[in-house]
């Protein structure tokens, strides 16, 4: 495809072409009736009965079977004139408005997409300071803008094809070869359900052409923004309208939340008495409050309102990777493009965590994090190439009853985060990314309920920090060898210290301590030896600061995150090591 042919291209006449066969389908049909009028029903009203009856109705079934068939074929060819329409116009529109602006920036573009302007400040045509970096967006719009068209070419004509061979060779009247070529016609206009293969609905979103893709993301912003095997970028904007979305949408139900009734209706010997419907109305808007709350944190650091970035222009770029109000919340946010960058992390965080924390201090965890394997990259001469990732895709355990001390939460987010992973392995270009995956507290637990799902975790190396657990008893059980599973305790953690459960138990006898002397909450303890994995160096800290220090808040913490930051670069081996304990 070049400029030229698509400028000049008749897209009108595909609209002809796709009306022409609307006429056939429609005239076919009215012969297809007029079949079951003037023959089937008139020869089930005669009573024709004997073998020469029952072998012409086999052959009269399979007739209408094969007319039925044959008139959906058609449609299917209507149908993929439509895209084809839709996909070339919207190409040709961003073609012609790329060269319009060209033409206002007093840029020359040839009929190779070569763009030249004039340099000189005097002359009446001079195209400005910014000529060169106007040029280069311009160019990439016009290549966009071809090679959108190209893909439509390609996928258009394939479909014409494939249908064109149906029709000449009599496959076409056949049902299940019709149902085949309508079902897939059908995928390109629904998403894929939430609990499909990641790799699978990339595969599906390839075959889009570029209009359709933005067609699925401003139409199911929901859908297309929390899918895995969704590029981060189409997620990302997706992500954008569906949280402008809910905000609006949750300030809408407080709005019509209703009169704040009665706090009491009165006193009983100087007691007040409760209002059951006020009880319940409070109870609604504090659980609206804190999910808008939650959003609008998230907002306002996209929007830049926050210290440390994210906003416009920001540098890394801040993608949000996921949103959405299921049980206590979802976020999924990315300092950088986890599709292009050499190294991905993403951090599973634990106990706590919630829709505020995600916009505004996990948030800058993430980055510290990206900041860490950036300055690592950097001190092995190496041009650095991060994507940071804070992933709350689980409902984290909170202070308010025994969620923490369970696994069932783990349970769930271990299969969304594995899940997650899958898609990120799917979406990324070029060479495989080295991907870390790291969990915080209960989080690391999370990340160990995700390993063992069928195939694995799709990572390269594992990070813990502050864990009671990961529920198995050696790091050659995460699945990625345990030379590849680096764990931090600080000394005085309270929650890494968490006994095992049998140790909380009357009677618990000195027998059961030999047995397990490194059991932990959730299995054995990361940082026993007995567990086998590398333990880097971390500040003991305090009780109670010291399991918040792992990445860095407030510079505490000592060498855990520049540790952390050399593992996810790819550069573990030159981590400074503690002995297990």
């Amino acid at each position: 495809m070049d400029i030229k042919t698509l400028h000049d291209a008749d897209v009108i006449g595909i609209t002809t072409a796709k009306n022409a066969f609307d006429t056939l389908a429609t005239a076919f049909g009215q012969h297809k009736d007029n079949w079951q009028t003037e023959v089937i029903d008139r020869l089930n009203r005669s009573q024709w009965t004997g073998t020469a009856a029952g072998h012409a109705q086999a052959r009269i079934q399979l007739l209408e079977n094969e007319l039925q068939a044959a008139q959906q074929e058609i449609g299917l060819v209507s149908r993929a004139l439509q895209d084809a329409y839709d996909g070339f116009a919207a190409a040709q529109a961003h073609l012609i408005s790329a060269l319009d602006d060209a033409k206002t920036h007093k840029l020359t573009v040839a009929p190779d997409g070569g763009i030249t302007w004039d340099n000189d400040p005097a002359s009446a045509n001079f195209a400005g300071t910014d000529a060169e970096a106007q040029a280069q967006l311009i160019s990439k719009r016009i290549t966009a803008a071809l090679t959108e068209a190209d893909h439509a070419d390609q996928t258009i004509s394939a479909r014409l094809a494939h249908l064109a061979t149906n029709a000449s060779n009599g496959t076409g009247l056949d049902s299940a070869t019709v149902k085949a070529d309508t079902d897939a016609a059908n995928a390109l206009q629904q998403v894929p359900a939430a609990a499909t293969d990641p790799n699978s609905v990339k595969a599906w979103w390839n075959g889009l052409t570029d209009d359709q893709q933005q067609r699925m993301i401003l139409n199911h912003p929901d859908q297309i923004g929390n899918l895995d095997g969704i590029p981060a970028a189409a997620r990302d904007q997706a992500n954008r309208t569906n949280l402008k979305n809910l905000i609006q949408d949750r300030t809408n139900q407080l709005a019509n939340l209703g009169p704040e009734p009665k706090q009491y209706l009165g006193y009983v010997k100087g007691e007040p008495v409760t209002n059951p419907e006020y009880e319940k109305w409070k109870a609604k808007r504090d659980a609206l409050k804190e999910k808008l709350d939650g959003f609008q944190s998230i907002q306002d650091r996209l929007d830049g309102k926050f210290e440390g970035g994210g906003g416009p222009g920001s540098e890394p770029p801040l993608l949000l990777l996921g949103i959405g109000d299921q049980g206590q919340g979802r976020a999924i946010l990315s300092w950088g493009d986890p599709d292009k960058a050499r190294n991905v992390s993403s951090l599973v965080p634990g106990l706590n965590s919630n829709l505020a924390g995600a916009g505004n201090g996990d948030a800058m965890t993430a980055k510290r994090i990206y900041q860490s394997a950036a300055s690592s990259a950097r001190a092995n001469s190496e041009t650095p190439s991060i994507a940071s990732v804070f992933w709350l895709g689980y409902d984290a355990p909170q202070l308010d009853g025994p969620s923490v001390l369970m696994q069932d939460r783990a349970e769930e987010g271990g299969a969304a985060y594995n899940k997650f992973l899958t898609g990120l392995r799917a979406t990324h270009e070029g060479a495989p990314a080295h991907m870390t995956a790291q969990g915080h507290s209960y989080g690391s637990l999370v990340v160990g309920k995700a390993t063992q799902h069928p195939g694995g975790l799709p990572v390269d190396d594992i990070v813990l920090v502050g864990s009671p657990g990961v529920g198995v008893d050696k790091a050659s059980q995460l699945g990625i060898g345990a030379d590849h599973v680096y764990v931090g305790t600080a000394k005085y953690d309270p929650v890494a210290d968490a006994p095992s459960p049998g140790m909380l138990i009357p009677g618990w006898s000195a027998v059961e301590a030999f047995t397990n002397p490194d059991g932990s909450w959730h299995g054995t303890d990361p940082a026993s030896q007995s567990f086998g994995g590398q333990r880097f160096s971390v500040a003991d800290g305090t009780v109670t600061d010291s399991h918040d220090n792992y990445f860095g808040k407030h510079d505490k913490g000592g060498d855990s995150l520049p540790n952390i930051g050399k593992i996810v670069s790819g550069h573990g081996n030159t981590i400074t090591r503690e002995d297990p304990r």
